[in-house]
């Protein structure tokens, strides 16, 4: 069955970011050339260029379909949950999951903020997974009948909880402290 053109440039595109992911991981955003990147997809410069601007804005997309992988593994993590504290902590061991895969958090904490800078990584994380994070409270809050004065600022400071943790789990620290401290800070956000 032959495929329609938008069909076509959706799977070049997904092949110029999964061959570009895979090098961002391997060798880093510095090392990785986009020829390397090329080969890998089975298409030409041309083709990269069609789709994306320069190997930043390559960068930029992986980063994107990244941290919406995320939230879409928190989401799916918190769905069934029988109450809101519950689909916190659910959507937290999610989080956890989803940056449990291989380069993810070297993408979204560290080369994410460095070559993109930190306003374009808060614009993105405030779209993904603080989104999620700050329905989440939301709704925790609401249940609890706690004041929401702050729940932006609560939802800034855990989901950088969230990051330090997801960077010290990969380094080899004990998930289930991280999970329990978090669980901690969450309860402590309803204390009236």
């Amino acid at each position: 069955m032959r495929r329609s053109n938008s069909e076509r440039t959706q799977a070049m595109r997904a092949a110029l970011i999964e061959a570009a992911r895979t090098h961002f991981v391997e060798k880093g955003y510095a090392e990785t050339a986009t020829p390397d990147i090329v080969t890998a997809a089975g298409v030409t410069r041309g083709a990269l260029y069609h789709h994306f601007e320069d190997k930043k804005t390559l960068f930029a997309s992986v980063i994107a379909e990244e941290a919406k992988a995320v939230r879409r593994d928190i989401e799916n993590a918190a769905m069934t949950s029988p109450s809101a504290y519950d689909a916190l902590l659910d959507g937290m061991r999610g989080y956890f999951d989803a940056m449990a895969k291989p380069g993810r958090t070297r993408l979204l904490l560290l080369d994410g903020p460095a070559i993109l800078g930190p306003a374009e990584m808060r614009r993105m994380d405030e779209a993904q997974s603080e989104h999620s994070l700050h329905r989440g409270l939301k709704a925790y809050l609401t249940e609890k009948d706690a004041s929401q004065t702050s729940l932006g600022i609560f939802t800034e400071l855990l989901s950088a909880a969230f990051d330090r943790a997801a960077l010290a789990i990969e380094a080899g620290r004990d998930r289930a402290a991280y999970e329990k401290a978090i669980a901690t800070m969450i309860e402590g956000i309803a204390l009236k």
